[in-house]
């Protein structure tokens, strides 16, 4: 048996060398990456190094060779290793045979049937690891794009692009705010640093300051954050402001008494300590005192945008005895990515409710849309216009 190694620098561009060079007879066994040219092995340039040989019957159309590819890789290597036992009887040595052994296995577990990935999907994947998209997510959009998408299509990087952000986007689940009966309660919580006391007055601020409200809204502010330095005074400033009152908390009976004095009030926030998620007891006992605001309460996790990816998931994880059902993305506004809530949110099922981008109050904060988060995201090259006309456009953001 005869075999031939071609070079070229793209796996495209190899097959037709070899198709132009040895005709339909030619099979490629196997594929690698190489560095092509250059000097002394410096300057050289990515290539791919084709190795195959030549079979009596001729060689499967593209139509088959097409519904070939959709056979598992493990099929396909064990019918490449059976071809290279034959090949022992012949005068090649068992050291030769066994490396192509090992090669073929290499490529067959760094791609989908013995088929090295595309340029595109490499392009993708980078693209989102940029974006600091969990690792999973990425996978699953990797797995997705050599699923649904054709060798054509991946020709169009700028198209693929634009697909994927739109299967991101799918991902996406935005909160639907419901009514708890009067007053509403609105508590947030989140770890120490992600803004959550500046987040609260945006709140109340935008739900109190209501321009299309008939009548002002009576909001109230509670506080169970006496500890941290200053906080007190930043909050009652925030109150004093927008003439908005705000009390402190430090008990079970002080909180069962403040919900009882403003029973008739439109909305409560609920601010709250700032605390690890890995401080188990302290979160314990802090939804302990906020279980005082029974069912009815609607419990919101506040995030920052700059966490890194590994991190967000702990927080979502360790405050899941608060019941949360949506969550704040803060400080968009400090980094250019939110692959990172995105991924790890999407990959959960949690909604996203609000985002806020600023320090100003009550300027800075506006209701989560698909668009304003991937709008966020670097290197897709997709306008803003062709998002909305996807996802649609969602308008009077900052009303209650």
């Amino acid at each position: 048996m005869e075999y031939f190694v071609e070079q070229a620098t793209t796996h495209r561009e190899a097959e037709a060398k070899v198709r132009q060079k040895y005709g339909d007879h030619a099979r490629i066994m196997h594929h690698r990456s190489i560095r092509v040219g250059g000097f002394l092995g410096l300057f050289g340039r990515e290539g791919v190094e084709v190795t195959g040989y030549f079979a009596s019957e001729p060689r499967p159309r593209p139509a088959t060779v097409a519904a070939t590819r959709s056979v598992s890789g493990v099929k396909e290597f064990q019918d490449e290793k059976q071809k290279i036992l034959e090949v022992m009887k012949g005068d090649r040595g068992m050291e030769t045979v066994l490396e192509e052994l090992r090669s073929i296995k290499e490529s067959l577990a760094g791609s989908r049937g013995g088929e090295p990935e595309h340029p595109t999907i490499a392009d993708v994947r980078n693209v989102m690891a940029e974006n600091d998209f969990a690792p999973v997510f990425t996978a699953g959009i990797g797995e997705r794009m050599r699923r649904e998408l054709s060798v054509e299509q991946l020709e169009d990087r700028e198209a693929v692009l634009s697909e994927v952000l739109g299967w991101i986007g799918e991902s996406i689940r935005i909160h639907e705010p419901r009514s708890s009966g009067r007053p509403e309660i609105f508590i947030l919580v989140g770890p120490t640093g992600v803004g959550k006391t500046t987040t609260i007055a945006k709140l109340a601020a935008m739900y109190g300051l209501n321009r299309d409200a008939k009548k002002s809204r009576d909001i109230r502010v509670l506080t169970i954050d006496n500890y941290r330095i200053g906080a007190r005074q930043q909050i009652e400033t925030y109150g004093q402001i927008m003439d908005i009152p705000v009390s402190f908390v430090e008990s079970a009976d002080e909180m069962r008494k403040y919900l009882a004095l403003y029973q008739e009030a439109d909305m409560i926030f609920v601010d709250t300590i700032g605390k690890s998620p890995r401080d188990f007891r302290r979160l314990g006992e802090m939804n302990e005192l906020l279980s005082m605001c029974g069912s009815r309460a609607r419990v919101h996790l506040a995030v920052s945008a700059t966490t890194k990816t590994a991190d967000v998931g702990e927080i979502a994880t360790q405050f899941e005895p608060f019941k949360y059902e949506a969550v704040v993305v803060t400080k968009l506004d400090e980094t250019t990515r939110a692959g990172n809530v995105i991924s790890v949110l999407g990959a959960r099922g949690k909604p996203i409710s609000f985002i806020t981008d600023g320090q100003r109050v009550p300027q800075d904060i506006e209701r989560a849309t698909v668009v304003r988060l991937l709008t966020h995201l670097e290197g897709f090259g997709v306008s803003r216009a062709a998002l909305e006309q996807r996802f649609g456009v969602v308008t009077g953001v900052h009303n209650g």
